[in-house]
């Protein structure tokens, strides 16, 4: 029998110190830059958008790829294509750390809709309240010394 799967992960992570450094007119190369990241580690992107802050995914990981490797890859990756881009002068790197959260393939649109929707939704949320959120409706517990 064949092995079948199907696993979203919503991934987040922000700038070093919460830096409003992505500039959004530069922002569509950056994701370009991510996406084709995750297409070379024949992994599948949904959606991918933020604001200057952070940076949100939706994805489908290949089952060969660990999730700490990806997300390893994709930072770091993305930080050294900024920094030499010089089209992000104030990115001085991401912080530490990310939130992935699972979802189900009946969920796929709705976050596929949250994450375009981010420049509309952060006018009445800041990021960190949106994570705090995010962690607690999913059962994780709130570190606060994560939170600038």
């Amino acid at each position: 029998m064949a092995s079948y799967r199907q696993i979203l992960y919503h991934i987040i992570f922000r700038t070093k110190d919460s830096k409003s450094c992505l500039v959004e007119e530069h922002c569509s190369e950056l994701y370009a830059y991510i996406i084709g990241i995750i297409k070379n580690k024949n992994c599948f992107h949904y959606q991918i958008n933020g604001i200057e802050d952070h940076i949100h995914i939706l994805c489908d990981l290949h089952p060969s790829i660990a999730l700490a490797d990806y997300l390893r890859d994709i930072k770091t990756s993305s930080s050294i294509w900024l920094k030499q881009t010089g089209k992000f002068p104030a990115f001085e790197g991401w912080a530490d750390g990310y939130a992935a959260l699972t979802y189900s393939w009946k969920d796929k649109d709705m976050i596929v809709k949250y994450i375009k929707n981010q420049k509309e939704h952060h006018k009445s949320i800041n990021f960190d309240d949106e994570l705090r959120r995010l962690l607690k409706d999913y059962g994780v517990e709130v570190n606060e010394k994560y939170f600038p």
